[in-house]
């Protein structure tokens, strides 16, 4: 399975599916079938997908996106480059979803429909779908490594308590280095105050 990763720069608030939603359209005998997921991680992703492969045997491209926190990606299924993953992508970041496998399902209708052609039907198809879709808002998250000397671990606990961050991870060596998982609204003001309190003794790195 092709993969390729995309980086998005998400807005402050977000919005993902309280469902399951779909839309059908045809363009010159071709249907395009359109699914939208609410999933979270690339491993739900691939299971969907397969499952999908299974229950349309006869279809010819599975074309699909994911956009989920740190591991967002998109694949055109062998049609040709940017006329079906792209444009599905772009409807999903202008519709402002994240938490989200949208997966458009095509069966050939025998006629060619061009690279127009083909961005307008998979961009349209996701649109319709969006539009039966429950949608409630959500708050995107991000990660932060802190690497930070022994003694001032419990001052930095003290802060990701105080801020509802939380340590997803920690690992001592010659160092302590810990994970914290954080509203990305909030990560640039966290992380500047978390330098302040330790006096400049830490290092800060996305994860």
């Amino acid at each position: 399975m092709a993969y390729h990763r995309v980086f998005a720069a998400f807005p402050i608030v977000m919005y993902q599916l309280a469902a399951p939603a779909s839309a059908e359209i045809e363009i010159k005998k071709s249907r395009f079938i359109a699914l939208l997921y609410p999933l979270t991680t690339r491993a739900e992703a691939q299971a969907k997908l397969a499952e999908l492969r299974v229950q349309h045997p006869n279809a010819v491209h599975f074309c699909w996106v994911l956009m989920c926190d740190g591991d967002s990606g998109l694949d055109d299924d062998g049609e040709p480059s940017g006329t079906a993953a792209r444009p599905m992508y772009n409807v999903l970041v202008h519709k402002e979803l994240f938490n989200v496998l949208a997966v458009v399902v095509r069966y050939w209708g025998g006629i060619k429909l061009g690279a127009g052609g083909l961005t307008r039907a998979y961009g349209q198809a996701i649109s319709e779908a969006v539009k039966t879709a429950e949608l409630a808002p959500v708050k995107p998250m991000c990660n932060r490594r802190f690497i930070l000397q022994f003694a001032d671990e419990s001052t930095l606990r003290r802060h990701c308590e105080q801020h509802d961050a939380i340590v997803c991870d920690a690992q001592y060596g010659d160092a302590v280095t810990l994970v914290v998982r954080m509203k990305v609204r909030e990560a640039e003001e966290f992380c500047k105050q978390a330098v302040d309190l330790l006096r400049g003794a830490v290092k800060v790195e996305s994860d």
